[in-house]
Parts: C-alpha cells; sequence; structure tokens
C-alpha cells in the first residue's frame, strides 16, 4: 500500500535540494578569441586591475589584457585560475608585425 508524503516531508526535501544546489558555481565563459590576423591600430596601456585575495588557495591570477572585437579594441578582465603542475603562465602580448599589429594569446607552457 502506499502512502502520500505530508506537506512537510516535501518541503523538507525541497529545502535540502536548494541547500545542495546552492554551493554550485556558475563562472561566465571565457572570452573565444580568435586570429583576426595583424590590426592597424596599436593597443591602449593595460588597465589597471584591483586583485583581491584568490577564491581558492593556490590559485594564481592571470592578467587581463586588451582583445580586439568589433573592430575595436576591447578589454578582457583578469582572473583567478587553478595553476597547472609543471607549466607556467606565458601572457598574452601584442607584437608589431609590419604595418599592423598581432595578439599572440596567453597559455600555460612546460618550464
Amino acid at each position: 500500500m502506499r502512502t502520500n508524503r505530508s506537506p512537510t516531508v516535501q518541503l523538507t526535501a525541497a529545502a535540502l535540494l536548494c541547500v545542495a544546489l546552492s554551493g554550485c558555481v556558475i563562472a561566465p565563459a571565457r572570452p573565444y578569441y580568435v586570429d583576426e590576423g595583424p590590426v592597424a591600430v596599436a593597443p591602449p596601456p593595460p588597465r589597471y586591475e584591483v586583485i583581491g585575495v584568490a577564491p581558492v588557495f593556490g590559485q594564481v591570477w592571470i592578467n587581463g589584457f586588451w582583445g580586439w572585437s568589433g573592430g575595436r579594441h576591447a578589454w578582457n578582465g583578469g582572473h583567478w585560475e587553478a595553476p597547472r603542475p609543471g607549466h607556467r603562465w606565458v601572457p598574452h602580448e601584442w607584437r608589431q608585425e609590419g604595418r599592423g599589429w598581432r595578439l599572440h594569446q596567453g597559455y600555460w607552457g612546460r618550464q
């Protein structure tokens, strides 16, 4: 014989589910990088960013950089990231190539 659960049991179960899911973190996706080739405009100087305390012990700060989007330079803010064993972060870099500038994407390189 089946018994119906009381509203109190259902509310308790719903509350426990909400508590369990509240620990989930949804972070925005990092900007997608597309190499559009050299651009004619040099990037502006880097922006000053306030670097707070790492959200997780041991994470490293990846500096923001000027990207190229919609025909103009667009700032991509820095973020915290877990380090990769045996690697070091090589930052994004704009290099002058001929008459234009090209963004070389940052990456984790082997030490």
